[in-house]
């Protein structure tokens, strides 16, 4: 009996652990539509990036995504002015997203 016990909470552990990388995971694609409406509000001079606070949060926003976009935008061609890359990114992530607890489902983890 207590080893059944023992096993009920490892899949509850699983389970919190799988839905905090899921989080995680959400919170990411929100960095990335923040980064995007940024950069389109700077292209159109409607923020100054001479201002202290925009420029910190850009720093931000640049360490956080600029590690995860630079392997995509190496495969994808070069389209001028356009950078698919973020969208590309929200893909593979909600990928992940839907995929992790299929899987861990169909196998039997959770």
């Amino acid at each position: 009996m207590l080893r059944r016990n023992l096993k009920g909470s490892n899949m509850n552990s699983l389970a919190a652990i799988v839905g905090i990388v899921i989080m995680v995971l959400q919170w990411l694609i929100w960095l990335l539509i923040l980064q995007a409406i940024l950069s389109w509000l700077i292209a159109f001079n409607v923020i100054n990036t001479y201002n202290s606070f925009v420029r910190g949060v850009l720093r931000t926003l640049d360490a956080i995504t600029e590690p995860l976009l630079r392997p995509i935008r190496r495969i994808l061609p070069d389209l001028g002015g356009i950078d698919l890359s973020p969208m590309v990114l929200i893909l593979i992530i909600i990928l992940i997203q839907r995929l992790l607890p299929a899987i861990l489902l169909d196998t039997g983890v959770i």
